[in-house]
């Protein structure tokens, strides 16, 4: 199985970080991937909107109401999460900060959820914990590149 590339896009809809990890997809040039980035954030805002009655959550009897998030936080809408093709799927995971990784497989790869919360935590432990790192900003850390590198070509 084969992912093709990982994009990271800003709370504000900027690309942050793109990684190619195999060929296959057709070479974009940097104003087409920018567009790409913004063109996707915005379709994710849009989608997060189309649903407005999210399914109702169960009643809480009395006893359990205590264990219980707050009611908005039981069924969010969350945008567009698996656009796929005959070609190729692309995956999202939106944080809670509003950054959002877009991972790019074959239809058929298994386990795209752990992997892309894999590269999560990666993120999370090499970009955000870089005291030289800012938010918002391109990424630009040799320890994430090595860290994907090392764990995408185990699946590669």
């Amino acid at each position: 199985m084969v992912v093709f590339a990982l994009f990271i896009i800003s709370k504000s809809g900027g690309l942050i970080y793109n990684r190619e990890f195999h060929s296959g997809l057709v070479k974009l040039s940097s104003n087409d991937l920018l567009m790409v980035a913004g063109s996707f954030h915005g379709m994710h805002a849009i989608t997060k909107q189309l649903c407005p009655n999210p399914p109702s959550a169960p009643v809480p009897s009395s006893n359990l109401s205590a264990n219980l998030a707050p009611a908005p936080w039981l069924a969010r809408p969350s945008g567009l999460e698996v656009l796929e093709t005959s070609q190729f799927r692309i995956q999202c995971f939106q944080t809670l900060t509003g950054v959002k990784f877009l991972l790019f497989t074959e239809p058929q790869q298994p386990n795209v959820d752990s992997m892309i919360k894999k590269i999560y935590e990666l993120y999370a432990d090499f970009v955000m914990k870089n005291p030289f790192y800012t938010v918002e900003m391109p990424i630009r850390c040799e320890k994430f590149d090595r860290g994907l590198d090392g764990f995408v070509k185990v699946r590669g």
